[in-house]
């Protein structure tokens, strides 16, 4: 049958296929079958339930789309451009252009394409979240199905139902199989999230081949155990039957819903039901005859149907144009009635705090005991919170321990969501995606555990490094210093390998006050991600009156005790180990030698400072350096120079207490001052 012959909701699914078919075939790279398979689903949603107005994505109220396989993005490239979704900027304008044009589908996988290879957040208008690895978007939709009901339990009123919107999620064989998954719909089981829908798309092949050979569990059954509503659509075409499916999820109110829909990858293509159309273009006979198959023109690229864009426009189009107005006209009203809380939504979707959220963060006293950067940490981050209604999180099961626990404000939980403290549960890679949830949905989320555990959640950490979402990633234990647990509990690499990522800030505060100044720094941040690193151990609160204030933090490393006139030597250090580089500038001192102590609490802020003022601070003059941390050496040789040395760690650490570990790996002001010694020698030597 011809598509001009065909009936409009079949032009419209096939509409889609061809695209998707000639964007994967012209860029000669992706995956068509999988959005070829999938499409009735994609289009029954967005046509028939989807809550999303294309004038303007990022309407506070809209459903959420996220698509978790996101190897199918040609099937969002096309929607968004059928639809006409609208362009919007990073200071939530609507440009008055489309989010995809044409060109850009024809474009697909190029350079500066708004069509990717797969969805990123920030790069094109309508992508919900960046995803790519699979299950990160599953995990994700999660963080955003908290954040409506904790948006809800705030800010609604009786007749002003502000935010109570839905999230979808279409995942596919092999998000199911990622184990963040897994961990997400334990969650969400558990928190009875009822307005959460993830339609899986079960087609049964992967990059390998069928998924016989590695996946033969039975998938609803495994959801029915986590407490999910589970309905299955036998074939993904029968466009009524997905319907049906999707309105039972609207019905459920109780459990979050799977919807398992079985599709064919490559639906029409020659290649149907095989790996390669997964993974690879159908190449010029494939397209021929899947065309053949679907009614298309074989000899037209990129062709749209007759009365496609008319369907769009007046499917989604005219519904989401018609609940954002009726949702604006209540909005009004409401901010006449509560313009307290309309000014908190109205801050919270631009990205700011309100006015006088510093209020708390007060100094604290010179202590020689002092305390652990965590407790300190634990006490400003209740400070902000006070100021910060919208400040929420937990941890994966340490709160007691990473000291996040907001006093006084309540539990989330299924039968209560007006609190603001979210436990996770042992989930370090799932916390950390639905934080990235919570950040997407406008809220200042943070979550914690300790530094080893970060390997399980970098995935999570990378994409919200990515997306740029000022989400906070609370680790405590940050050293060898933690003792007696060993070197399974020990971080050594770990600060590296956090470093290494672009657009992630990492604080490695020395004291209570530098604490202080870490969290004014992240509060003052809208479009970056921060790892805030913390001691287990008390470490002594500087007098500030003896050393520099530690408002040196916001430029990133500072000159914490100097001497008069040049120094021999200048002692650079992170966290615990700048009290060992104080005590070992006094033993130098004694003996007559000039050492500097620079305190580096985020690299990444002094990289970014003008050339006159890393200068000021680490005089290239002064040959002799020494970096001291209990961690990898890895990084610090662009600081010290190949005049300078680094105290640090080359193998794992041990299981022993604090003193004797210390001994052990060098971290003494004895063996500092004999290091400091050894690079004062060798750059009179240079000399």
């Amino acid at each position: 049958m011809r598509i001009e012959d065909a009936d409009i909701d079949t032009r419209c699914v096939n509409t889609i296929r061809g695209l998707c078919i000639d964007a994967v075939e012209k860029a000669n790279s992706g995956h068509p079958g999988t959005p070829m398979g999938i499409a009735p689903a994609a289009y029954v949603l967005w046509q028939r339930l989807l809550r999303f107005d294309p004038a303007d994505p990022i309407w506070a109220n809209r459903d959420r789309f996220v698509l978790s396989e996101g190897h199918a993005s040609t099937l969002l490239w096309s929607l968004l451009h059928l639809a006409k979704v609208q362009a919007v900027d990073a200071d939530y304008e609507v440009l008055g252009r489309p989010a995809v044009t044409m060109a850009d589908l024809e474009t697909f996988r190029q350079l500066d394409s708004r069509c990717p290879g797969h969805p990123e957040y920030h790069w094109t208008s309508g992508v919900e979240a960046t995803t790519g690895p699979l299950g990160q978007g599953l995990a994700t939709s999660v963080g955003m199905a908290i954040a409506e009901r904790w948006l809800a339990a705030r800010y609604n009123r009786e007749e002003y139902p502000v935010f109570d919107f839905d999230v979808y999620a279409l995942a596919g064989d092999g998000c199911m199989m990622e184990g963040i998954s897994s961990e997400a719909a334990s969650l969400a089981g558990h928190l009875g999230l009822s307005n959460l829908c993830w339609i899986y798309d079960s087609n049964r092949v992967t990059i390998e081949g069928h998924t016989d050979i590695t996946f033969t569990e039975d998938v609803a059954a495994r959801f029915l155990a986590y407490g999910w509503n589970v309905t299955v659509v036998a074939n993904v075409n029968d466009l009524d039957a997905v319907s049906r499916a999707l309105h039972c999820f609207k019905e459920e109110h109780e459990r979050p819903t799977l919807v398992v829909v079985h599709s064919h990858i490559g639906y029409g293509s020659p290649v149907e039901d095989s790996a390669k159309a997964h993974g690879e273009p159908l190449g010029p006979e494939g397209v021929r005859l899947t065309k053949e198959f679907l009614g298309l023109p074989t000899d037209v690229e990129f062709f749209v149907a007759d009365g496609v864009y008319d369907a769009f426009a007046s499917g989604i189009g005219a519904r989401g144009s018609r609940l954002h107005a009726e949702w604006d006209a209540m909005m009004a009203r409401y901010a006449n009635a509560f313009p307290g809380l309309a000014n908190e939504i109205d801050l919270m979707q631009r990205r700011e705090l309100p006015t006088g959220w510093e209020a708390g963060l007060a100094p604290f006293a010179p202590d020689d005991k002092g305390m652990a950067t965590r407790d300190s940490s634990g006490y400003v981050l209740n400070a902000m919170a006070e100021q910060v209604p919208w400040i929420i999180g937990g941890s994966a099961d340490l709160s007691p321990s990473t000291k996040t626990t907001l006093v006084d404000s309540g539990d989330i939980q299924h039968s209560s969501w007006q609190g603001r403290n979210l436990h996770f549960g042992i989930r370090e890679h799932a916390a950390a995606a639905i934080t990235n949830g919570l950040a997407l949905c406008k809220l200042r989320p943070f979550w914690s555990t300790f530094l080893i555990f970060s390997d399980y959640a970098r995935g999570a950490i990378r994409l919200s490094a990515l997306m740029e979402l000022p989400v906070v990633h609370i680790f405590t234990h940050d050293s060898i210093g933690l003792g007696e647990d060993g070197p399974t509990h020990q971080p050594v690499e770990q600060l590296a390998s956090l470093r290494a990522m672009p657009g992630l800030l990492v604080f490695r505060p020395a004291d209570a006050n530098e604490v202080v100044e870490t969290w004014r720094v992240i509060g003052g941040l809208r479009h970056e991600p921060a790892v805030v690193v913390l001691s287990r151990q008390a470490l002594p609160t500087f007098d500030r009156s003896v050393y520099a204030g530690a408002e040196g933090v916001a430029q990133g490393a500072y000159v914490l005790a100097d001497t008069d006139g040049e120094p021999d030597v200048v002692l650079l250090a992170t966290g615990s180990e700048v009290q060992l580089a104080l005590a070992a500038r006094e033993t130098l001192a004694a003996e007559g030698f000039s050492a500097r102590v620079v305190s580096m609490p985020c690299s990444e802020l002094f990289d970014r400072q003008d050339e006159t003022y890393r200068h000021q601070v680490i005089p290239p003059e002064v040959r002799a350096r020494v970096a001291i941390e209990e961690a990898s050496t890895l990084g610090w040789d662009r600081y010290v120079g190949d005049g300078g040395e680094v105290v640090g760690m080359h193998t794992f650490g041990a299981s022993a207490p604090l003193k004797s570990l210390m001994t052990k790996f060098g971290f003494t002001p004895d063996k500092v001052a004999d290091v400091a010694r050894r690079c004062v020698q060798r750059a009179k030597e240079h000399r």
